[in-house]
C-alpha cells in the first residue's frame, strides 16, 4: 500500500519546483523543524544551498530566530490546522537577510512578512508546514521614512524654532492636561515663568543677533538642569514657562535659584562681543483657589512681577493676598 503522505509530499514538492523562480521565499519544515525544502529565492538570500541546509535543523541553522516565539507560531498551525501570518511591524524578519536593493539601500536588512500554512496529510494530520517569506523592503522603509516625515513635522509646529523648547501654544496644552491631572491625584505641581532682565539694554548694546543668542544660551541653561519630567517653553520674546511635576513651591525655588545662579555665571559670546545678564523668576504652586490655567499662568506672572520689583535676579513664590 503506497504512502499517502509520501505522495502527497512528493506531488506538494513537484508544485514547489515551479514556483522556485517566484520572488518569495519557500521553506518546507517537518514536524521537528527540519528543513525540507529551500528554493532558489531562500538561496539567493542566504547564500546556502538547498543541500546545505536539507535535514537540518531550522534553529541551529539560523540561531538569529527567536526559537521560543516561532515555535509558539509553529505549534498553532501543527495543532489547529490554520494558517499563521506575522508582518514587519510585528518583527522586522523571520531570516535576517542583507538587503541589496538600491532603491531601498538605507535598510541594513531585509524586511519580511511572513505566512505559515499547514501542510496536512491525507488523514488530516499537519505533518509539515510551509513558510512564506516576502520581501517587503520597498513598503516598509517608505512607511519608515514617511512617518519619520511626519514626526518630525510634528515635533516642528511643537517647538519654537530659535530654542527648541515647546511652543507657547503647545506648552499651554500641556499645561491644560498637567492642571486637570493634578486636580484628580492631588500632587503638587509648580509653575515658573521668567524673563531675561534689561533685554532691551542687550539688543540696543549688542544688536538684535546678540540677544537672540542670550535667548538661545538661556533654554540652553534651562534644558541642561531641568528633569524629564518638567515640561519647558519659551512663552514669548525672552520669557520662558516651566511645569515642575510632583513639586512644592519650596521645592520649585531650590531648582529656580539653580538654574539662575547657572545662567547668571554664562557668558555669551556672539561674534567680538562678549556679555553676562540674569533672569527674574516667578513660581506658583497650583491650589484650590486656582480655577482655571490662566488664572494660574497669572499667579506665576505676579510673582515675577514681585521679583522685578524687587531689583531683579532673583526668584519669587506667589502668596495669596
Amino acid at each position: 500500500m503506497a504512502d499517502n503522505s509520501s505522495d502527497n509530499f512528493k506531488e506538494f514538492h513537484s508544485y514547489m519546483g515551479m514556483l522556485q523562480n517566484l520572488d518569495v521565499g519557500l521553506v518546507v519544515l517537518d514536524r521537528e523543524y527540519r528543513i525540507q525544502l529551500w528554493n532558489n529565492f531562500m538561496e539567493s538570500h542566504s547564500g546556502l544551498h538547498p543541500y546545505e541546509v536539507r535535514e537540518k535543523n531550522l534553529f541551529e541553522t539560523f540561531p538569529e530566530i527567536n526559537e521560543e516565539w516561532f515555535r509558539h507560531k509553529a505549534e498553532c498551525v501543527f495543532q489547529l490546522n490554520t494558517r499563521a501570518f506575522t508582518t514587519w511591524e510585528q518583527r522586522p524578519y523571520l531570516f535576517k537577510f542583507k538587503n541589496y536593493r538600491p532603491i531601498t539601500g538605507s535598510a541594513e536588512f531585509m524586511y519580511q512578512n511572513i505566512t505559515i500554512i499547514p501542510l496536512d496529510s491525507s488523514v488530516g494530520v499537519v505533518e509539515r508546514i510551509g513558510i512564506i517569506v516576502y520581501d517587503v523592503t520597498d513598503v516598509a522603509v517608505n512607511r519608515i521614512e514617511l512617518k519619520a516625515v511626519n514626526d518630525e513635522l510634528k515635533r516642528l509646529s511643537r517647538t519654537d524654532r530659535l530654542t527648541g523648547l515647546y511652543n507657547r501654544g503647545y506648552w499651554q496644552e500641556c499645561a491644560e492636561r498637567e492642571f486637570k491631572r493634578a486636580q484628580r491625584s492631588g500632587s503638587p505641581i509648580s509653575l515658573l515663568m521668567f524673563d531675561i532682565d534689561h533685554f532691551k539694554r542687550v539688543n540696543d548694546e549688542f544688536g538684535h543677533p546678540a540677544g537672540d543668542a542670550a535667548i538661545k544660551n538661556t533654554a540652553d541653561q534651562l534644558v541642561m538642569n531641568m528633569r524629564e519630567t518638567d515640561i519647558a517653553g519659551r512663552y514669548g520674546g525672552e520669557e520662558y514657562t516651566m511645569l515642575l511635576v510632583d513639586t512644592s513651591a519650596e521645592n520649585a525655588k531650590v531648582f529656580a535659584d539653580r538654574l539662575r545662579e547657572h545662567i547668571a555665571s554664562s557668558t555669551v559670546h556672539y561674534q567680538d562681543a562678549s556679555f553676562q545678564y540674569t533672569v527674574s523668576m516667578g513660581i506658583a504652586e497650583l491650589n484650590d483657589d486656582i480655577k482655571n490655567v490662566d488664572e494660574w499662568i497669572d499667579a506665576a506672572d505676579h510673582a515675577l512681577y514681585e521679583s522685578k520689583e524687587g531689583g531683579r535676579n532673583t526668584v519669587s513664590i506667589f502668596k495669596k493676598s
